[in-house]
């Protein structure tokens, strides 16, 4: 798998960083990172070994390249390093909406997979949707990820732009349910202080006991939910008409056509 190039390590870059640091999954002296702006995760990484903006001739070393700047600077990424990486690299691509034919085209024709991965690869608990057509990167990526989290196998390129919607996107989707939720508790009547702790505190909770329980999301709600009682009163406004359902359709249909928007 290693040595490791990433190219950009932001947001998304910095928390792979992270989760292989804690896992043990990638020694820090097995990766080089190619980012003008570096974050603590680099800095940590840097002190413990890995490389930070080394001379051009040193990327030749990476075997596998993981493709982490935003999607309108990837193909400037691309063309800066190219000549100067091993042709039997294999390139990882976590940038949203952006085909393997056009990375392997910018790449030199070299072997590509797309990853989408959540920030939660931060702490081990991320899940990364994959797809590649060559067997070489497809393994390459999962043995990046599967330490980081849960992973999903795409059987076709087209379905990242829903698997995007559903996860990529997704986290921000429960921290806005979170800050509408701690509103409305205000709003009801709580200290604000209160409202957020119970707000945040009680969806943890319930994600924690979805994650150890493995009991399906319907059957879970259907066990706190007393007929004629207080829950039913409040799904009734959120699963009604205009509700979750409807609005989680539009959602992930914006963030899907905004990734193939993206792929250009």
């Amino acid at each position: 798998m290693g040595p490791v190039l990433m190219l950009g390590a932001g947001r998304m870059g910095g928390a792979m960083i992270e989760g292989w640091r804690l896992s043990g999954a990638l020694a820090p002296v097995e990766l080089i990172v190619r980012e003008p702006h570096p974050g603590p995760q680099v800095e940590a990484a840097v002190a413990a070994g890995a490389r930070l903006n080394p001379a051009d001739e040193a990327l030749g070393a990476a075997r596998t390249v993981v493709l982490a700047v935003k999607p309108q600077a990837w193909r400037d990424a691309a063309a800066q390093v190219a000549p100067h990486i091993s042709p039997e690299a294999v390139i990882v691509s976590i940038a949203a909406g952006v085909a393997c034919a056009d990375v392997a085209d910018a790449f030199g024709g070299r072997r590509v997979a797309r990853v989408m991965p959540t920030t939660a690869v931060a702490i081990g608990q991320g899940v990364a949707s994959i797809y590649s057509v060559d067997s070489e990167a497809r393994a390459r990526a999962k043995a990046l990820f599967e330490p980081l989290g849960a992973v999903v196998e795409l059987a076709e390129e087209e379905l990242m732009h829903a698997a995007t919607a559903v996860s990529g996107s997704s986290p921000a989707y429960l921290y806005a349910f979170v800050e509408a939720l701690e509103a409305a508790g205000a709003a009801a009547g709580l200290p604000q202080t209160d409202s957020a702790r119970l707000a945040r505190a009680t969806i943890a909770g319930a994600a924690a006991l979805m994650a150890r329980s493995g009991e399906e999301p319907a059957e879970l709600r259907r066990q706190v939910t007393s007929p004629g009682g207080t829950t039913q009163a409040a799904l009734e406004v959120l699963m009604g008409e205009g509700g979750l359902g409807p609005l989680l359709d539009k959602a992930v249909a914006a963030a899907a056509k905004r990734s193939r928007e993206l792929g250009g």
